[in-house]
């Protein structure tokens, strides 16, 4: 049994009516409640829960001090590659986006890879275009041979693999992999995902499952919000994350919340979501998911970012750069989207400090695990 069978056992449109039909009641009996489930988690996220936000922050607040304390954890991505074979509507790395392509080398990784630990990173997130011939299993394993001597954690956001695939990059020193659905909705997945690997909806929808045969240490999920209904997707996402932990309860897992942002000839969002709803949303998964981590990148605002600390997030990234040698290599090629808050990493631990707040330059170190 994979997750896609319990997918299969839901419909989209009952989901979202089910969510918008959530009424008062539903909401302050999932308040009261010392485990909730999903139901709880739908009146959470629904319109009628809005009303009921600053009790939801407050909890999600005391929650998340209870289990993480007053550290957040930091990560920067290291953009290899912006070669991709899918087109993907929202993407800037898109096949059909007439952009100069580049792969890192060896020697441009370890220039990308002494700016990074000189900003005091020990966790880094490698991130790729989808390009099998390119990007694929032989280069990725060149790449963990190269950077595993500098990072205590290496955290990957790459094409989909197969199972035996991820063992032999975890034997590598692979720590964790983000696999984003990016929308649940089989009909709009389609649409925005017309060509490529990318565009077989059950082969990504199953990569979870793929992770978690394979014994990798940490599963990131998340959607890209604004390319369908933000509620609905969130609930696909927590069912995926609640199959997960049932099934797979010695993996770790975290969310993350990409709202959709401009590229080159970008795509506008389908649904807006405002700040208070991505507010709301973070705090329902604190309150259904209180060990999960959640994560907020540059995508977002600086004083979005300054005040979302103390309601839920655990982790945050800083100092991004959103192309392959952007940061020392070459620094103006195309971004794969627009970034939000350009602040240094320095600069985003003194405004932790000041919140007192420490800043975690690490995830979990290998040598735990022994």
């Amino acid at each position: 049994m994979s997750f896609a069978n319990v997918f299969r056992q839901h419909n989209w449109d009952e989901v979202k009516a089910g969510i918008y039909a959530k009424t008062e009641q539903d909401v302050k009996s999932a308040l009261t409640k010392k485990v909730r489930g999903l139901e709880d988690f739908k009146a959470l996220i629904s319109p009628a829960a809005m009303p009921w936000l600053n009790e939801i922050a407050s909890l999600s607040h005391h929650l998340t001090q209870q289990r993480f304390g007053k550290t957040i954890q930091l990560y920067v991505p290291l953009y290899l590659s912006n070669e991709c074979q899918n087109i993907c509507t929202y993407c800037g790395f898109s096949y059909d986006n007439k952009i100069k392509r580049k792969t890192l080398t060896g020697a441009e990784i370890l220039k990308e890879v002494a700016v990074i630990r000189e900003m005091g990173y020990e966790h880094v997130l490698l991130v790729t275009g989808e390009a099998q011939q390119t990007v694929g299993l032989s280069y990725f394993s060149q790449v963990l041979d190269i950077i595993r001597p500098h990072f205590a954690h290496i955290s990957m956001e790459v094409q989909p693999l197969d199972k035996e695939e991820y063992e032999q990059l975890i034997e590598k020193g692979l720590n964790t992999v983000l696999v984003y659905q990016e929308t649940y909705h089989e009909d709009d997945y389609r649409k925005h995902h017309p060509k490529g690997k990318k565009s077989n909806f059950n082969y990504r929808l199953e990569t979870p499952d793929r992770l978690g045969q394979a014994g990798i240490h940490k599963i990131g999920l998340g959607v890209l919000l604004g390319l369908e209904d933000w509620r609905t997707d969130s609930f696909f996402t927590a069912l995926h994350l609640a199959y997960l932990e049932k099934n797979y309860w010695q993996t770790r897992y975290s969310i993350s919340f990409p709202r959709l942002r401009p590229f080159s000839g970008g795509l506008a969002p389908k649904v807006d979501m405002s700040d208070t709803e991505l507010v709301q949303l973070i705090c329902a998964y604190r309150l259904c998911f209180e060990t999960v981590e959640l994560s907020i990148s540059t995508r977002e605002s600086e004083s979005f970012r300054d005040n979302i600390i103390r309601l839920g997030i655990t982790a945050m990234s800083a100092g991004s750069k959103t192309n392959p040698g952007g940061y020392a290599v070459d620094p103006q090629s195309l971004e794969q989207f627009e970034i939000s808050d350009e602040r240094s990493a320095i600069e985003i631990a003194a405004m932790l400090k000041q919140q007192q707040y420490e800043p975690v330059w690490k995830d979990w170190d290998a040598v735990l695990g022994g």
